[in-house]
């Protein structure tokens, strides 16, 4: 599936964080813990250069923690980088980040004369505004289930000596291969008015019933498991309240229904990507 979903504010938002980034000393990219690679945007590398950078991964608490823990050994690897593993609505959590920004940054030790620069990036969705607020004790960023919400930067004082930029959530022009597209879609990284509900909901129905078959069966009291991606909406279908008149089931109605079982964690802590599964990705398109 290609989805080009690139609106013209992203596009100025990259020039403008271009723009911002000498006067930057750490980067801070919120990424999704169920789809860390898909949702990491090879924009912020490029601007971030030498910069240290601490990765997120967010939405922890609706990821498998096994391998949300491979992904975390996978970033560790690189220069420069510590990951965390968190959920941005705990502020106990979020606020831990100021102190390890200090700690990487040990030379800017004045909280008035060399406080500690920091921008916040990442794609639409991956709870930057939410980790914003929890950062600065406030209510200072819009936040909302929608992506895409944030549409400017905004400058912030934090604790510690912190001064945060924030940016507005980018999504790059070409998403690569289609798979990527595939687990933005699916974890609601883009808008539902850019993709086909029933079309992201068979890739979502295909790769759940091979990862964690038990995890759908439970959830929707299934006696066997279906035999393919089409075979599991129609029994969500009937499951479900999804018939039209003669019995027929209301396929973009199933396609709902799983798309908002997964992003809302009622099916189970489910990852859609593992470091594995990238791996042979790249040997593949390589």
């Amino acid at each position: 599936m290609a989805v080009n979903w690139y609106p013209g504010h992203m596009n100025k938002a990259r020039n403008e964080m271009k723009k911002a980034m000498p006067n930057v000393d750490l980067v801070i990219e919120v990424m999704d813990a169920r789809i860390p690679y898909s949702s990491e945007n090879p924009t912020v590398s490029e601007l971030r250069g030498e910069r240290p950078c601490i990765k997120i991964l967010n939405k922890n608490d609706l990821a498998d923690p096994a391998v949300t823990q491979q992904w975390l050994d996978y970033y560790e690897q690189e220069k420069g980088v510590k990951a965390i593993a968190m959920s941005c609505d705990q502020p106990a959590q979020a606020r831990k980040i100021l102190d390890l920004a200090r700690k990487l940054l040990p030379h800017r030790n004045d909280e008035f004369l060399k406080p500690v620069r920091v921008m916040i990036m990442g794609i639409p969705n991956v709870g930057k505004s939410t980790l914003i607020n929890a950062l600065s004790g406030k209510n200072i960023a819009k936040v909302g289930d929608e992506p895409a919400v944030t549409k400017g930067q905004q400058k912030i004082r934090l604790d510690k000596g912190v001064f945060l930029s924030d940016t507005p959530g980018i999504l790059w022009p070409r998403m690569g291969s289609a798979d990527f597209g595939y687990r933005l879609a699916v974890s609601g990284a883009i808008k539902n008015t850019a993709i086909e509900f029933e079309d992201v909901a068979l890739y979502a129905a295909n790769y759940l019933l091979q990862a964690y078959p038990d995890e759908v069966m439970a959830r929707y009291k299934l006696k066997q498991l279906p035999e393919c991606d089409t075979a599991l909406l129609d029994a969500i279908g009937r499951k479900r309240g999804g018939l039209r008149p003669g019995g027929v089931v209301d396929l973009h109605k199933a396609s709902e229904v799983l798309l908002h079982d997964y992003r809302s964690g009622a099916i189970g802590r489910i990852s859609l990507e593992t470091p594995l599964m990238i791996e042979k990705s790249e040997q593949v398109d390589g």
